[in-house]
């Protein structure tokens, strides 16, 4: 590794760019609405929805401008998460790996500019349309740099057995979803909210810290691969009745599970979310246990329907996993309204 510069620390970056107090009163209050679907003191439903990859903070404004006006007509009954993920994993490491490398996709990595970029843009969001919002902890080193502003944190499926993400998520005072991992063992699942929920101390950032437990630490299914490389879907009903059974017997606090209806379950066609979504709401229909397990949806949605290569330069369009457009993101939303 050749050392290149020293980048500041998360507090030198969140003394540079604050939040004022109007600010983190809207965190506050928007934390408290997403826990209590966590904990059920709300029946509404938690929709996590947005880009694969926020690459472009005009585009994903745009985006997230639009949800603030369903939001406004479905708030008895739904509560938007929009996704901003500043961080792309890859499976082979090749690729754009997200704002944090590059806040500008056609241009070489810089973290420095990265780091700013996404502070920004999650700051964009929530003065602009009061939304905070959910981004994906791929590094945990780097959750602090957001940990003022963020509404939701996701685990994905290649970081859940990762000591260290289990160890910062019982750390973190927000709903943080642990995804299953790739291989679809539910145990790995279940053993990293378990310890995500407990008390730890650790190395964090070149300091001894202690946690005290997130209890809003709770399950994402995503589907898994089989050992031939096909993808296969978890969230039918007898998967859902399966999880609730697991979590009955596990001891755990606040029982949840968001569908991710994407990834595995769709084998990324992107257009099956829509399908997907309605066929659990079915499931919650016709059993009590999958109903009160079921907390909400993560969907990945744009601007423009698919995907597209990198210099494209499509406005709205995704550089990574294709989403579904716009107009049946907004229709899909009404529609889960409807069937609430």
């Amino acid at each position: 590794m050749v050392f290149e510069r020293k980048l500041p620390i998360p507090k030198e970056v969140k003394e540079q760019y604050p939040l004022s107090a109007e600010l983190e009163k809207v965190v506050s209050k928007r934390a408290v609405e997403i826990s209590d679907i966590f904990t059920g003191k709300s029946d509404r439903l938690a929709l996590i929805i947005g880009p694969c990859s926020a690459d472009n903070e005009d585009s994903v404004i745009d985006y997230i401008y639009r949800l603030r006006a369903v939001q406004d007509k479905v708030s008895d009954k739904i509560l938007i998460i929009p996704r901003i993920y500043t961080n792309k994993p890859r499976t082979t490491g090749d690729g754009y790996k997200g704002m944090l490398h590059q806040p500008n996709p056609n241009e070489k990595p810089d973290m420095y500019k990265g780091i700013v970029a996404i502070r920004e843009l999650h700051m964009r969001a929530l003065s602009e349309t009061g939304f905070s919002c959910a981004d994906e902890m791929l590094y945990p080193e780097n959750y602090w740099y957001l940990s003022d502003i963020l509404g939701y944190v996701a685990v994905g499926a290649r970081s859940v057995e990762n000591q260290q993400h289990r160890l910062v998520s019982s750390g973190i005072s927000v709903p943080v979803g642990m995804k299953n991992p790739t291989s679809g063992d539910i145990s790995v699942m279940m053993n990293s909210v378990t310890a995500a929920q407990h008390k730890h101390t650790f190395i964090y950032r070149g300091w001894e810290v202690h946690s005290e437990g997130n209890p809003l630490a709770h399950t994402i299914l995503r589907g898994y691969v089989n050992k031939h490389g096909q993808s296969m879907p978890n969230y039918h009903f007898e998967d859902l009745v399966h999880l609730a059974d697991i979590y009955a017997d596990s001891g755990l606090n606040n029982p949840g599970v968001i569908v991710d209806t994407n990834h595995a379950n769709s084998g990324k066609k992107y257009l099956e979310q829509i399908r997907i979504t309605k066929e659990v709401l079915h499931s919650c229909r016709h059993d009590a246990s999958v109903k009160k397990l079921v907390k909400g949806f993560m969907i990945e949605s744009y601007i423009e329907d698919g995907a597209q290569k990198i210099g494209e330069c499509i406005y709205g369009k995704s550089i990574t996993d294709p989403c579904l457009g716009w107009e049946k993101t907004e229709k899909l939303i009404y529609d889960i309204a409807d069937l609430l």
